[in-house]
């Protein structure tokens, strides 16, 4: 039941804002037209404001889960009209707020204390208001700037809701299709759902913070702030204050002097480190979380916030993917098609020669351009279409890079169209290969082993005891087993050969069935020699 209230919720807000005016330009079919132009509203409800603002209107009203769908598409401009794209941006931070009194006493709830006793000022008004929470400025005792995030009253059963309706829309498509199945939306949703909780405990992202500022320390690149533990709660987040242009904000970056092509760079690397490196990433990188720091234009830093969702990959994972780029950078699109039956993504059975024929039609041409003659949307777009062809399954671990990698792109995008991706992130990718595969690699691996091998080397002589005296078991065991089939063989064997004499009497019989003795008896049974010599047969060839 509530799942079909929220999709009549979901339906009324689309017919309040107009939704359906999205569709009158596209290539429909003549039914799905004529349908269009039956609905009622068009007549009924009058249509008052651009179609950018009632998407981003209606997406608001919808609540986090479409927020953030909003978000990730604000920052494809190549797959957007620049009217979306500028209006749907501004759900990066600028979502309607809730009162200042709200989260004033959520703040005290949550820390035991007034916020006159917590902070020497606290602005009810917040500076940033997103789909999960909000966050305003305050000043600790000791006179250090800081922002307090609170999570929004009663978002957790929002959330829920959608989160419910996923799984049924998901359910619906993968029992829809074989092509539904192979994406695996149930799993994707099973994904999401764990990103988007994780994101309702500031502890976590708190911890998560306190990760990237570990691994970044010092860095010039980039810039993590400081948490503060003390006053970090479930609802409620304390962080180090920070100040700089929002990295979207491109004319006032170049008003101030920023190596727009350094920044961009950078980003590339920043992306590719956390990957690769550190195997902990940034998984929500889009405009309304980065920053960039006002000192050194000429050597520009980012600076990171909201980091409630992050990213992990396995040692397999880091390596299938880092043997992946190398591959395409190096357009060898046998070893990517290889690749990808080695893993299983692609059935083993796979012709991997079609398959690197239909990688190269949709790869090649994206090398030696500029980022802002290649959308690496559409060479999604054709990668699927091949997947399609050969059954490549979806690999849910992976959503979150691939969404990072798309934030990545757009942001790219956005600071230096020239920027060449490709040629960026492959001296980076071969160094990594180097230095894991490598003499380093190889004694970076013994070293990290070794206090392991020696706390186990002592057991060594009883686990191999242990495992010899195992083996002598198997082999009775084996020998048993053998003894007991051989009999076991020898029973049946007797008992083909006294069906086989059977057989054989039943033959005779029948080849003697013309005599006296017999002529009475097989006169009752029509043509009884034949039904002898056929029973005789079977069970003679029966096995």
């Amino acid at each position: 039941m509530r799942r079909l209230l929220r999709l009549l919720t979901i339906g009324r807000i689309a017919v309040r804002h107009r939704l359906d005016t999205f569709f009158d330009h596209l290539p429909l079919p003549w039914y799905l037209k004529l349908l269009l132009w039956l609905l009622p509203w068009r007549y009924l409800v009058p249509v008052r404001q651009p179609r950018a603002v009632r998407l981003r209107l209606a997406l608001e009203e919808l609540g986090p889960v479409f927020i953030k769908f909003g978000q990730m598409l604000s920052t494809r401009r190549d797959l957007l009209p620049d009217d979306i794209a500028d209006e749907l941006k501004k759900l990066q931070d600028r979502v309607p707020p809730f009162a200042g009194g709200e989260a004033q006493r959520l703040i005290e709830k949550a820390l035991g204390q007034p916020v006159a006793q917590l902070f020497s000022s606290f602005d009810a008004n917040p500076i940033a208001s997103a789909s999960v929470a909000q966050v305003h400025p305050a000043v600790l005792s000791d006179g250090r700037e800081v922002v307090v995030k609170v999570i929004r009253p009663g978002i957790d059963r929002i959330i829920r809701k959608d989160v419910a309706l996923l799984y049924t829309l998901a359910r619906l498509l993968q029992s829809a299709s074989q092509d539904g199945r192979r994406l695996r939306p149930v799993e994707v949703v099973q994904e999401y759902e764990q990103t988007i909780f994780d994101e309702l405990d500031l502890r976590k992202e708190a911890a998560n913070g306190s990760q990237l500022r570990r691994n970044f320390a010092g860095s010039e690149i980039l810039y993590v702030p400081e948490i503060f533990w003390d006053y970090t709660r479930r609802d409620v987040l304390v962080m180090e204050r920070i100040h700089g242009i929002p990295v979207a904000e491109v004319e006032r970056l170049k008003a101030q002097g920023t190596d727009l092509k350094l920044l961009a760079e950078r980003g590339v690397e920043i992306f590719f480190t956390q990957v690769f490196r550190d195997s902990f990433f940034h998984a929500d990188m889009h405009p309304g979380n980065i920053f960039v720091s006002f000192n050194n234009p000429a050597s520009p830093q980012y600076i990171a916030v909201d980091f409630g969702i992050v990213g992990a990959l396995t040692p397999e994972d880091q390596s299938y993917l880092a043997r992946n780029f190398l591959a395409f950078f190096q357009r060898d699109y046998h070893q990517v098609a290889q690749l990808h039956v080695d893993s299983g993504w692609v059935p083993a059975d796979t012709n991997v020669d079609a398959f690197e024929t239909a990688i190269r039609s949709v790869c090649e041409p994206i090398f030696e351009k500029p980022l802002k003659d290649i959308s690496f949307g559409q060479v999604l777009l054709g990668l699927f279409q091949t997947a399609r062809r050969f059954n490549m399954e979806v690999q849910p671990q992976l959503v979150l890079l691939q969404k990072t990698l798309l934030n990545i792109e757009g942001l790219g995008r956005q600071l230096y169209p020239d920027l060449d991706l490709w040629q960026t992130a492959k001296p980076f990718l071969e160094d990594w290969m180097k230095e894991r595969m490598g003499p380093k690699g190889v004694y970076r691996a013994i070293k990290q082993q070794a206090p392991d091998w020696l706390d186990k080397m002592p057991h060594l002589p009883q686990l191999a005891y242990d495992a010899l005296d195992q083996l002598r078991r198997l082999d009775r065991n084996r020998g048993r087993d053998l003894e007991a089939y051989a009999e076991a063989a020898a029973r049946i064997q007797r008992k083909r050969e006294r069906v086989r004499t059977a057989g054989v009497l039943l033959l005779l019989a029948a080849l003697f069935s013309g005599s006296e003795q017999f002529e009475q008896w097989l006169l009752q049974l029509p043509a009884g020699g034949w039904l002898l010599a056929a029973a005789g047969l079977y069970l003679i060839l029966r096995r």
